[in-house]
């Protein structure tokens, strides 16, 4: 008999991850603690003005967010839009999809975000139009590439071998 795969939105460990200046959440992660391989699932906690990321779509994963506490603004589509708690966003893979979630309030926004996880992923990033590729290892990390969307390769440039 296999155990129940079970955390608490209380008690999950939560790590501050961005830049430091424009991006800024601390984030609890549920898809390591439950083992979870095809789904995303974490708790993010914004404090007045942060956002946790650049404004941004998926091109292979699909995200649902539920606002748990406090409100404040959802970047999509080049639009704006008011959330407060109990709202339910989905944001579906697709390049019309862009979004961002910010919080423009004077007190804590936290959400639940969870995604479709996709590995291999790619992200455009409209804000500074660049592309990233996401592929996650069998032991955790991450490879990660990013590149302005003004960089030219040829499909066998470098292929000479």
């Amino acid at each position: 008999m296999s155990k129940l795969p079970i955390a608490n939105i209380n008690n999950i460990e939560k790590n501050t991850i961005g830049d430091g200046k424009n991006f800024t959440a601390k984030v609890g992660r549920f898809s390591p603690v439950l083992n979870m391989k095809q789904l995303g699932c974490s708790v993010v906690e914004l404090q007045p003005s942060e956002k946790g990321w650049p404004y941004h779509c998926h091109l292979g994963s699909d995200e649902v967010f539920y606002i748990i506490k406090g409100c404040g603004t959802v970047r999509y589509d080049d639009e704006e839009y008011s959330v407060t708690t109990g709202d339910v966003i989905y944001t579906p893979a697709g390049k019309n999809t862009a979004h961002q979630i910010i919080n423009t309030s004077d007190a804590v926004l936290s959400y639940l975000a969870i995604d479709s996880f996709k590995s291999p992923e790619v992200c455009y990033y409209p804000d500074s139009e660049k592309y990233g590729s996401y592929a996650q290892d069998s032991d955790g990390s991450w490879d990660v590439f990013l590149a302005p969307k003004s960089a030219k390769a040829e499909y066998y440039d470098g292929e000479d071998k």
